[in-house]
């Protein structure tokens, strides 16, 4: 009988869920709602009642599947241990893997939601065919994934792959999210770019097209694609902050290729030689050949990676 697998992106507002083949192929995805009630106590039991009746459907024995990935908002230590997930309402440690393993009677993997998308996308999408990979996500904030020799970096209490929150700016006066000051997560974010794109129209009267529209990380990168002056030097200040983050990853884990994905990656390839340039003047000189690329898998990243978990 074939053999199937189960990928599972738990997310704030929706549980993204597919059905795969053990070779990457998606047979099917869905998504339920994320019920944070009563401290997110029926998270789990919707997942497990929503596989089990997918295998019902599907007509597929427990016996032919692998198991169930399922990566979550939050640290996972490599014992499966979920400590705490803000955003799910779980404000004290989860057996991830333990509680799921009793509920659907299928072996469980779990991991970093950040760090399975990256695994996703070393698989099958921007980075597949390479074995060491840093997949940065622009978004509200900076997410990250580091793949080491096929493998995700989890660390000790699964908080590895944190790169939104290297510290690149000693003199910063507003604070980060995480309350340290001076962030990557600050400059090279969607937040980032409208904080920088305000300091600098701050700066003098230059004209800009950005003085007459609200500002984003969408309106700054279309008003550089429009040849604006101002425009333009938001993007290098951008470039200069996250290529110099990205230079202190690739001193460390020597990665082969990039892959910035998230939000503001949908700016395009005109992105990336503002980051790569910056990158290259602030690595080691044996990292300076990584390569760079845009992220392919887009939403579905978390339910590819959370399968190949499983799967491994």
């Amino acid at each position: 009988m074939e053999k199937y697998c189960f990928g599972v992106d738990l997310g704030g507002t929706t549980v993204k869920m597919g059905l795969f083949k053990p070779d990457g192929e998606l047979v099917d995805k869905w998504e339920i709602p994320t019920v944070k009630d009563n401290g997110g106590s029926k998270i789990l039991p919707d997942i497990a009642d929503s596989i089990l009746n997918k295998m019902k459907e599907k007509n597929i024995e427990k016996d032919n599947v692998i198991g169930v990935g399922i990566g979550v908002p939050g640290p996972v230590d490599p014992n499966g241990i979920c400590n705490k997930a803000v955003n799910l309402g779980w404000e004290d440690k989860i057996d991830l893997e333990g509680e799921m393993k009793k509920l659907t009677g299928l072996n469980v993997k779990g991991g970093n939601d950040a760090n399975v998308a990256a695994l996703g996308e070393a698989w099958k999408g921007g980075a597949e065919g390479y074995s060491d990979v840093v997949v940065v996500t622009l978004g509200t904030g900076i997410g990250g994934g580091i793949i080491v020799q096929g493998k995700m970096l989890v660390g000790a209490n699964g908080a590895g792959g944190e790169i939104g929150h290297i510290h690149v700016v000693d003199d910063e006066e507003e604070a980060c999210g995480c309350s340290n000051h001076g962030c990557l997560e600050q400059y090279g974010s969607a937040t980032g770019v409208v904080r920088l794109a305000k300091r600098r129209l701050n700066e003098d009267n230059e004209p800009s097209v950005l003085r007459d529209t609200e500002i984003s990380a969408k309106s700054v990168f279309d008003a550089v694609k429009a040849g604006d002056k101002v425009a333009g030097e938001i993007a290098e200040r951008f470039g200069e902050y996250l290529g110099k983050g990205l230079a202190a990853v690739g001193c460390v884990t020597n990665p082969q290729i990039f892959v910035i994905g998230g939000g503001v990656s949908k700016a395009g390839e005109m992105l990336l030689p503002y980051i790569q340039k910056n990158y290259i003047k602030y690595t080691f000189h044996a990292s300076r050949d990584a390569k760079f690329a845009l992220a392919k898998l887009g939403n579905d990243a978390g339910i590819y990676g959370s399968a190949k978990l499983v799967i491994e």
